[in-house]
């Protein structure tokens, strides 16, 4: 993707409106200039020249699907809000198919790359101990973007279930199936195979 050039434009907001705006940037592990960018593309639309990102579009397809959710709870009766849950969800899980059809991709490209080094002809061997790429921990709102669900939701599981019981969960919502562990020490979920 190409980068986008950035301006700096100076605005004066209400002080409550600037302490509210960091105090969400923080909770969501962001930046306050990602979630004005977030707003003005809410305001907006798409804007010729601007792409979004695919973690802000998962984000925004995600509060898509919580507000369509919540207004069904409040007139069950309207189809046209259930047509676009069932269109939102099916845009979702194709998403994460393809975000797993990528990560296939890459750890072929890696085995290949492995696969075609030429060995040297000296008279010792050697080894590469390439690794396929490993995943990283993610913190909460990343894994939860990641499992499609939601904040509250991962941490409900987490409190309810074992730890056995949560990796499980986990492996059966991740698009790679991995199954996840809290660590205690760094407040992070990591990986497990």
């Amino acid at each position: 993707m190409a980068k986008i050039e950035r301006e700096s434009i100076n605005f004066k907001l209400p002080k409550p409106l600037a302490d509210a705006l960091r105090a969400k940037a923080s909770e969501l592990n962001t930046t306050a200039t990602d979630l004005v960018i977030r707003g003005l593309h809410h305001v907006l639309g798409d804007v010729p020249g601007v792409e979004t990102s695919i973690e802000s579009r998962l984000h925004q397809l995600e509060e898509e699907f919580l507000h369509l959710a919540s207004s069904k709870d409040e007139n069950s009766t309207n189809t046209h809000h259930e047509e676009r849950i069932t269109a939102l969800e099916g845009k979702l899980e194709a998403l994460n198919i393809r975000l797993a059809q990528f990560e296939g991709a890459l750890m072929q490209m890696q085995h290949s790359l492995n696969a075609s080094k030429p060995r040297q002809k000296s008279g010792y061997s050697y080894q590469h101990n390439f690794q396929p790429p490993q995943l990283q921990p993610f913190n909460e709102q990343n894994l939860a973007m990641r499992l499609n669900t939601n904040v509250s939701t991962l941490q409900e599981k987490r409190a309810t279930f074992s730890p056995r019981e949560f990796e499980l969960w986990c492996k059966d919502r991740d698009p790679s199936k991995h199954g996840w562990r809290f660590n205690e020490r760094d407040g992070l979920y990591h990986p497990v195979r």
